[in-house]
């Protein structure tokens, strides 16, 4: 205030003009505040141009009071030029100032510069009496952008400057208070004025008492103000539901994106699990090979003693028929060792029949999982219909897109013809290199059972007396054969704890996958029922869509990281015939899941195009499909238990056959 009071008396020094002592005692009253009341005050023409330029600069004031200060029309022009470029004052109140042509010129040119002003009270002024100040006055209030409050009571307004007034309100799109009361509007005035409040859209009340307008015409003027009202309520329900709306997805979008970080977490925590069990896997195999190269080395070294003990034992030829004997308890001992593994073949053979049987069932509560979430999508469907009235009014934005959208699908689906048949040959070579390893095993049994002949052939040949030689050889064979049983109990021992181990690993795994997949599951329910009250917007729902074709390229090259892992586990690994029949029934098993993908992308692709009700759906395609990924790791690990549970038991079986296979073997009942 004291600013405003200093800057007041410099410019009246400046002028060469002595203050008006009653401005200055106004001044020093108001000690505070905002508000500046120069009621009553009689301002001269000078103090009118004085304090227009003190308030061009003022920030303090934001509400001026002149009420009957008998402003001339030079004062006015001069004060409301001033305020002119003001960017506080927020109200003016010039009410009983006798204001006439050249105050509404000023007036109209205050309206079409200020762009602060709210509002103004021009109560008992004659501004419509000059026709042409007047018209400048309306058409500064056409052009006007901030001022809500106009008073125009008592101005002596006729239906010409009516007229005029309704031109305004025409183009005018900010004003909500009108007030012309005891004016001279009549008959002709107020229906101009009716016409253009019944094209305006923000006027929100209006004051016509004392203007002799008939009653129909209030009442057609309240009825435009109560639409302009219940108009404006509607717009600012519609744009408070927008931001809620808007924050919600924002809140959506987020919880979606740290739900797909929380699971590319667990995924690759997974893979780095499943890596270090291979490692492990492969490290327990080149243990295993070591030793069985070290027996090997250990039995040609015993052989090589025996050919060095033919010779000597060439003259012991009475002892045939107890050789004869040992010989008969040979293929007596062969004949037992051969039932024993046609038991455990079976055995086998059951156990594969039992997972066989488990995995049926898991497809059972898969399939009927796949048909509850049908249920749910018919259901959303259901109320999709029900907005449909509301989506009427999106259908022409929609047009938009859909040629996008067009072009978007060919491009999915010449990338899905690509997968296929990457996938085709794929699968046509796995299964080539497979049938060549099964030759391969079937040609490796036929040598080693051919060997097994020409041993046994030999052994039967061989009717020379084992006397003197033969107590070393069989102490020798006593020792090596109980440090041979020793080593090949702690392996095996070793073999199942590791085994068990790795079961008890991989079954923690799965139960907290399965825990992480009904979390992702009941937080998915959570999100359908707040997406079935969403309006999302045609450019979001683009936005995700291609969101989530990046998300499906990606968990293809994912399926081919995994396929190109199995056919380096496949190549690496020599397994039996039956192993291989697995492998075939599993790889069986991921094609059709596979297949059954392709099949849920195609029907997603396709509805794409259709309507926004599809944008809607991309939410349950992108539930699926993680719950299929979740359905192929699970399968993945299943079966990586069961290859290292036939690996081990391969290994076993080779180490036996070896074993009782070499000279050793047959020599081991005479302990």
């Amino acid at each position: 205030m004291e600013d405003f009071r200093r800057a007041y008396l410099r410019l009246c020094k400046e002028a060469g003009l002595e203050p008006q002592e009653s401005v200055l005692v106004q001044l020093q009253a108001v000690t505070g505040g905002t508000r500046l009341d120069l009621s009553g005050q009689s301002l001269t023409v000078e103090s009118c141009a004085v304090l227009g330029r003190t308030l061009q600069k003022d920030t303090l004031f934001t509400e001026l009071v002149l009420q009957d200060c008998m402003l001339s029309e030079e004062g006015a022009k001069l004060f409301l030029n001033g305020l002119c470029s003001n960017t506080t004052v927020r109200a003016l109140d010039l009410k009983g100032n006798n204001l006439r042509g050249a105050g509404a010129e000023a007036l109209g040119k205050l309206l079409v510069r200020n762009k602060t002003l709210r509002r103004l009270v021009l109560e008992w002024n004659a501004l419509g009496m000059w026709e042409e100040g007047f018209s400048i006055f309306c058409e500064g209030l056409a052009s006007n952008s901030c001022l809500t409050q106009l008073d125009l009571r008592n101005n002596q307004i006729n239906h010409q400057g009516a007229a005029e007034l309704a031109l305004a309100l025409k183009r005018n799109s900010v004003l909500e208070e009108l007030d012309l009361r005891w004016n001279n509007i009549g008959l002709l005035g107020g229906r101009s004025l009716l016409d253009a409040l019944q094209q305006n859209r923000t006027v929100l009340q209006v004051e016509m008492a004392g203007n002799n307008i008939p009653s129909d015409i209030l009442r057609a003027i309240e009825q435009s103000m109560e639409h302009n009202a219940d108009r404006q309520s509607a717009l600012r329900e519609s744009r408070s539901r927008t931001q809620v709306l808007s924050k919600e997805i924002q809140n959506l979008k987020v919880e979606k994106g740290r739900q797909f970080v929380s699971l590319m977490e667990t995924i690759d925590k997974q893979r780095e699990e499943m890596g270090r069990s291979s490692r492990n896997s492969s490290m327990r195999l080149g243990q295993l090979q070591e030793a069985l190269h070290e027996r090997k080395s250990a039995v040609n070294s015993l052989t090589a003693k025996l050919q060095m003990t033919e010779a000597a034992l060439a003259l012991s030829e009475q002892k045939v028929n107890n050789l004869g004997d040992l010989l008969t308890r040979l293929k007596l001992e062969k004949t037992e060792l051969m039932d024993r593994q046609s038991r455990e073949l079976k055995k086998l053979q059951e156990e594969s029949v039992l997972r066989e049987g488990k995995l049926l069932r898991e497809t059972n509560s898969l399939s009927e999982k796949n048909h509850q979430l049908k249920n749910k999508l018919d259901e959303s469907d259901r109320r999709c219909t029900a907005q449909q009235d509301q989506i009427f009014e999106l259908k022409q934005e929609l047009t938009n897109s859909t040629g996008e959208l067009k072009l978007r699908l060919a491009q999915a689906e010449e990338r899905l013809d690509m997968e296929k048949r990457r996938s085709k040959q794929a699968l046509e070579d796995m299964d080539s290199l497979r049938q060549k390893e099964v030759d391969q095993v079937n040609r490796h049994l036929e040598e080693s059972e051919r060997a097994l002949q020409d041993r046994i052939l030999k052994l039967e040949g061989q009717r020379i007396q084992l006397e003197e030689e033969l107590s070393r050889v069989k102490a020798a064979m006593v020792t090596e054969r109980a440090q041979a049983e020793e080593e090949l109990g702690k392996v095996r021992t070793q073999v199942r704890l590791e085994e068990q181990q790795h079961l008890s690993s991989m079954e923690e795994k799965l139960r907290s996958a399965r825990q992480s997949r009904d979390e992702a599951q009941s937080h998915c329910a959570q999100q359908k029922q707040t997406i079935t009250e969403l309006h999302a917007r045609v450019g979001q729902q683009s936005i995700e869509m291609d969101a989530l074709r990046r998300r499906i390229d990606e968990l293809q090259q994912d399926l081919a990281g995994k396929e190109q892992e199995k056919m380096a586990e496949v190549t690496r690994v020599r397994v039996e015939l039956q192993e291989q029949i697995g492998h075939l029934q599993a790889e069986r098993t991921a094609q059709s899941g596979l297949k059954e993908k392709i099949a849920a992308l195609e029907r997603e692709m396709k509805a794409l195009g259709a309507s926004h009700r599809e944008a809607l759906l991309d939410k349950e395609s992108e539930i699926s499909s993680l719950l299929e990924r979740l359905r192929m790791k699970e399968g993945e690990i299943q079966r990586m238990r069961e290859d290292e549970a036939q690996r081990a038991s391969f290994l076993q079986n080779a180490i036996l056959t070896y074993v009782q296979g070499s000279p050793l073997g047959h020599y081991s009942p005479k302990k």
